[in-house]
């Protein structure tokens, strides 16, 4: 009844989710079928994104769009994501129901959804293809010259960086961000040049994906969950995760990797195409003479020893340096204008919710970032001391399983911050496991000599706090991966 789905590689040249259930997720590695299959797409198809709210299905919706598919999409709330899309043209319904299926050839679905779905039962009985969404990645990957970011974290804001890098090198890429990139105003561009995307590791399937340029940042053990034990997002073992890493650079034609990282390369396979980056003497790419200051950072760019151009990155820390130095990387291995990407990267200030600059508060800055594991949390701290500012931390842990895996970590990475604030975990639909709670970290912090930690679970007080004790020289972050950032809007007065 509906036409057999087939390749996207035939049109769609050149073109993370939320958190997962189960179920729709491709094996971590088969032998049997190591790679996804692709098939020639007709002329025209309707693709249907179940949970097309979230951040990667809507980029996807908005590639599919732009590439001349009808698209449309179910989610079970509305918001501003999906508001967006239906402002863009593709029609978005609330709920699920089989009636949405009607003259539907393909269902993506998130992982978010069990492949148990009533819709997605439907489908099936109708004899409509259900597609994984790293099924529909592999297509966009081997659609053309394609480079895919992999790592446990700086992935959005590397991939943003490098589609803004080679976007001002005139090269047109296309580009899958996991957030949204102020400079197209959007989680996804359309374009003729390579194909640049955010692989994300949480995604089980991620390790069968093949690409021209994988960008390999660090190797970090989050997302690991408990052997023995099956999880959503979560591997069972940082073996077994790693092992996918291994799989996804292996499988890559080129690989630019982080030399800063220890021990990312012993993840490449001997007599790889491979160049490395960072502020390593050895580096490939390095960067040299760098000079922070409160806002940002200057450095020098050195290929193989010789000036390849001077840089700036617009956010401080020095984790935005190695960002920044891959996306030069990048757009000098796809033959741009280096100078020119690095005029783009001086004025980029990063995507939605990455040092996000909210707005201020009596002359207090306050700044906004998605860091949500103690690397992450420690790079965060990092770019705020920068500043030369008071530094006053809004943390709120993410996910039961990660606070028991690393309070402890988290309390050291916050250590630097001249105050923390504490609010409760944001479950991210986990159960609560007894005994773990913020405190732990509070308590940790409390032991290690810190003075100025406060545990406030009711966000009312975190306002009245800050509010009531505020100074000019302050700077406010607000960190974490659940609904953390609508302090700092309350605080700056910004609606949301």
């Amino acid at each position: 009844m509906n036409k057999s789905p087939a390749p996207l590689s035939s049109q769609l040249s050149g073109a993370s989710d939320r958190d997962a259930e189960t179920a729709l997720n491709m094996p971590a590695s088969s032998e049997a079928s190591p790679h996804f299959q692709i098939h020639p797409l007709p002329h025209r198809q309707h693709f249907h994104l179940m949970g097309i709210g979230g951040i990667g299905l809507s980029a996807f919706a908005r590639l599919l769009k732009a590439r001349g598919f009808e698209v449309s999409g179910c989610d079970a709330q509305p918001s501003e994501l999906t508001r967006q899309l239906e402002s863009e043209g593709i029609r978005v319904q609330i709920g699920h129901a089989a009636s949405h299926l009607a003259g539907v050839d393909v269902l993506i679905a998130s992982e978010a959804v069990s492949r148990l779905h009533p819709e997605i039962a439907a489908a099936r009985q109708a004899g409509i293809e259900v597609r994984p969404r790293m099924a529909l990645m592999e297509e966009l990957l081997q659609s053309g010259p394609s480079v895919g970011v992999v790592g446990t974290h700086g992935k959005t804001t590397t991939t943003s960086m490098i589609a803004v890098a080679l976007h001002g090198a005139d090269l047109d890429p296309a580009a899958f961000v996991g957030g949204i990139v102020p400079s197209f105003g959007s989680n996804a561009r359309a374009g003729k040049g390579p194909f640049v995307a955010e692989i994300d590791e949480s995604d089980q399937a991620f390790g069968a994906l093949r690409c021209e340029t994988a960008v390999f940042l660090n190797a970090d053990d989050d997302h690991v969950g408990t052997p023995g034990k099956t999880q959503a997002v979560y591997w069972e073992t940082v073996e077994e995760q790693h092992a996918a890493f291994r799989r996804f650079v292996g499988q890559a034609k080129r690989v630019l990797y982080c030399l800063d990282w220890p021990g990312l390369g012993e993840f490449l396979e001997a007599g790889q195409d491979t160049c490395s980056y960072g502020l390593s003497e050895n580096a490939d790419y390095r960067a040299v003479n760098v000079r922070p200051d409160p806002e940002g950072t200057d450095f020098t760019v050195l290929k193989r020893g010789a000036v390849l151009t001077e840089a700036r990155v617009a956010m401080p820390g020095l984790h935005n340096v190695q960002n920044a130095l891959a996306a030069l990387a990048v757009t000098d291995l796809y033959g741009g204008d280096v100078h020119a990407a690095a005029g783009a990267l001086a004025s980029f200030g990063g995507p939605r919710r990455r040092w996000e600059r909210v707005g201020q508060l009596e002359g207090a800055i306050i700044i906004d970032d998605y860091a949500h594991n103690a690397a992450k949390v420690a790079a965060a701290v990092q770019a705020a001391r920068q500043t030369g500012r008071r530094v006053r931390i809004v943390f709120q842990p993410h996910r039961y399983l990660r606070t028991q895996q690393s309070w402890k970590r988290l309390a050291d990475s916050l250590m630097p911050a001249d105050e923390v604030i504490l609010l409760d975990i944001a479950a991210a639909g986990e159960d609560v496991i007894p005994g773990i709670d913020s405190t732990l970290i509070a308590g940790r912090m409390h032991k290690l000599g810190h003075r100025s930690i406060h545990y406030l679970p009711d966000p009312q007080d975190v306002l009245s706090h800050l509010r009531g004790t505020v100074q000019p020289g302050d700077i406010i972050l607000t960190v974490g991966a659940g609904d953390v950032w609508k302090i700092g809007r309350a605080l700056a007065g910004v609606p949301f």
